[in-house]
């Protein structure tokens, strides 16, 4: 293969710490699988003496089948994840057993019941699902005192709760998690340096991929093994460095030839991905970030066509648009898995899957969306909806009989079948009382004589549940605007129909295509994917269209600080950089009819034209 001068710098390659910055699409798996080679061939270095750790095994099978397919045998060489690694190393001192490791669906599962036993009602369970489990690791990695962290998916005497029920889940099952594996591997190999020595005379050579996704006590553990000698190659970029909720963070990448300062630094910076156009728009919104190593990508590619930044009045707009330009790709030739549409939040994704469910338009979920007919607004309505119908059931009263507030007590509540009648008489001397029985079955007949739309509007308005909803908010500390987004969503899916039969068999029909989308994802060879920033990292497509590029969601409403919209940066970098060909920037000026900005990372691009 040819190589240009940058990339045959880091190949070449012999001994001492190497920094090599890999821009998107610059080639770094054949660099580094070449540097293997090299290493082996040119320097005769026993190959069992050399390590090469990446993040996803998916990641380290696939440089391992390159490898050997470049020396057209098993070498011997280590490939593995930072977690089989301090696995390897820790079996071998406690004979530990896989059955000692808790699974990923376990730990989910003991975080879920954590959820479930507090007082959160997350509108996005495995959203928060993952975001508190990033939170705990970081707790973990970081060594810091629970009683002093302040969380941001939940309220901190909540996580602080589940922080605490999860430690003690693990404890009295007799398991470890990946972090428990990082921490006892640092704690073993500090205390015995018999252990340390063993494992630096055997890997005398390490090599890390994806090196900007480091954590502190991985880079601890590696810089341990790797002394005296520190024949470290660390490959990288800044300026995808996307998970600090995982508690990875720029800077151990970017402070690392402090830490060795002999170390040669290289800089792949030739995209042999992306048009021309592509690299030159990714360029001018990454160079707003302050904290990165100074870089200039380029490209051997034409310019191809230009960055499409397009701006809708509503996010229907926007969604109808996608499925017209899809369908007109798929007519004159092309296939529906060029292309992919990219999105901040998986919460973001939903409304776009019914308008591809509803146009027949295949596609694969990277990640699970939310099932908004779950959340317990949407129960509300529904609720609403059956009493509104006829429903006398006392679970459906006990449900929204306060939703708005009408102080009703659940003593009154005995009887399986709840007539307005009787709860009339328990309150006879309470006329105040009376007064909002009243209100309330009027609003029941009222709400009854309207199709959908009409009444999730007037439950909003006229019967104070968004009133509800922002008393809702502030007592559990979320902000309403989440609340609202909810309701918005679930209110729009009301408005075609015209009965609430009709709207509740959508839900059904909705539920079972979702299911069979989902389910058979992984066996759909032609289908459009949808996935979201984060999931993106490390594809790439023909066709890629970014949603929703405003503020408050990307950035994200919750970054507030500099390095968090810095990260957001990345984050929109990453997710420019996954195309080929064709990009495509949408954004609405109304989202469920509030206005919103254009995000701040479009007008970079742009320059001061949407200012």
């Amino acid at each position: 293969m040819q190589f240009n001068n940058s990339q045959m710098q880091a190949v070449k390659h012999g001994d001492g710490p190497m920094l090599v910055i890999a821009g998107p699409g610059s080639g770094k798996t054949t660099v580094l699988t070449a540097r293997i080679h090299n290493l082996i061939n040119k320097y005769s270095v026993n190959p069992a003496n050399i390590l090469v750790i990446t993040f996803t095994k998916a990641a380290a099978e696939e440089m391992k089948s390159r490898f050997n397919n470049l020396e057209g045998r098993n070498t011997g060489v280590t490939f593995g994840t930072f977690h089989a690694v301090f696995f390897t190393i820790l079996k071998a001192a406690y004979n530990y057993s896989v059955d000692s490791i808790i699974k990923e669906d376990e730990k989910v599962r003991i975080i879920r019941q954590a959820v479930d036993r507090s007082s959160l009602e997350p509108n996005d369970i495995n959203e928060l699902v993952n975001n508190i489990m990033g939170e705990i690791s970081r707790v973990k990695t970081e060594a810091i005192d629970i009683d002093a962290y302040y969380s941001a998916s939940c309220p901190e005497e909540e996580f602080r709760g589940i922080y605490k029920y999860y430690i003690r889940s693990l404890k009295n099952a007799g398991r470890i998690d990946f972090d428990d594996m990082l921490l006892y591997c640092h704690e073993l190999l500090t205390a015995r340096r018999d252990i340390l020595e063993k494992w630096q005379r055997r890997y005398k050579y390490i090599l890390i991929d994806e090196f900007q996704d480091i954590n502190k006590i991985q880079y601890d553990v590696v810089k341990l093994i790797a002394m005296p000698q520190n024949k470290l190659f660390i490959v990288g970029d800044d300026d995808q460095s996307i998970y600090g909720f995982r508690g990875s963070k720029p800077d151990i990448m970017l402070n690392f030839q402090k830490d060795y300062p002999s170390a040669v630094k290289v800089v792949l910076d030739t995209n042999y991905r992306s048009a021309g156009n592509i690299v030159t728009a990714a360029g001018k919104v990454i160079i707003n970030n302050k904290v990165r190593f100074d870089k200039n990508i380029s490209t051997v590619n034409d310019a191809g066509d230009k960055v499409e930044i397009v701006e809708f009045n509503t996010t229907a707009e926007e969604y109808a648009e996608i499925i017209e330009r899809i369908r007109l790709y798929v007519k004159n030739g092309g296939l529906y898995a060029d292309n992919a549409v990219l999105f901040r939040t998986n919460s973001l994704a939903a409304p776009l899957v019914r308008k591809f469910i509803e146009n027949n338009i295949p596609f694969v979920l990277r990640d699970g969306i939310p099932d908004i007919f779950e959340h317990w607004i949407a129960k509300d309505i529904i609720t609403y909806m059956n009493i509104a119908a006829g429903s006398r059931k006392r679970g459906d009263f006990l449900q929204i009989m306060n939703r708005p507030k009408r102080y009703i007590g659940r003593d009154y509540l005995i009887d399986s079948e709840i007539s307005f009648e009787n709860l009339e008489k328990y309150y006879e001397e309470k006329p105040w009382m009376l007064d909002r029985l009243d209100k309330f079955r009027s609003d029941i007949e009222a709400m009854a004589k309207m199709p959908p739309y009409a009444m999730v509007n007037y439950l909003r308005k006229g019967v104070g549940y968004d009133d509800f909803l922002s008393e809702y908010a502030e007592n559990h500390n979320i902000q309403v605007r989440e609340l609202y987004d909810i309701i918005d969503e679930i209110m729009e899916s009301t408005r075609n129909h015209k009965s609430f039969e009709q709207w509740f068999e959508h839900i059904e029909q909705y539920k079972k295509q979702l299911k069979e989308s989902c389910s058979g994802s992984k066996d759909k060879k032609d289908a459009v994917v949808l996935t979201t920033m984060h999931g993106s990292k490390g594809l790439e497509f023909d066709i890629v269209y970014i949603i929703d590029a405003n503020e408050e969601i990307t950035p994200h409403k919750k970054a507030v600080f500099d390095s968090d919209i810095e990260e957001e940066r990345r984050m929109f970098y990453v997710a420019m950089t996954r195309a080929k060909q064709r990009l495509n920037i949408f954004y609405p000026k109304k989202r469920y009819n509030k206005d919103m900005e254009v995000s701040r990372f479009v007008t970079e691009i742009m320059g001061e034209s949407l200012s």
